[in-house]
């Protein structure tokens, strides 16, 4: 069941939470202090362990929103990136971020 939180689609929550942008393709008008706020209730609520967070269709992302999800690590949270594009996927790599959330292809 999919669940619409704010800027976060949340397709399962719990000590593995599963969450995406709805298949936007840009994210440049998200507002990162938004989405901060919606991940930490999340994983707060639901005992989050892993976070999923899934990229299908998104081509390009705030670099804001990918330190937040670095950041995340602070909290006790690990997060795993699905289905990045590309583009995400270069930054992710030029930027050695791929060595704290690792990236996969596969059908959420």
């Amino acid at each position: 069941m999919e669940i619409k939180q704010g800027t976060l689609h949340v397709y399962e929550a719990g000590t593995l939470t599963v969450a995406g942008f709805g298949g936007h393709d840009v994210l440049e008008h998200v507002n990162v202090a938004e989405v901060r706020g919606e991940l930490l209730e999340l994983i707060e609520e639901h005992n989050c362990e892993t976070l999923a967070i899934d990229f299908t269709g998104v081509r390009l992302i705030p670099s804001g929103l990918l330190g937040l999800l670095a950041s995340l690590r602070q909290h006790g949270v690990e997060v795993h990136l699905y289905n990045p594009s590309t583009d995400i996927r270069e930054v992710m790599e030029i930027t050695n971020l791929h060595q704290v959330m690792p990236m996969y292809e596969v059908e959420i």
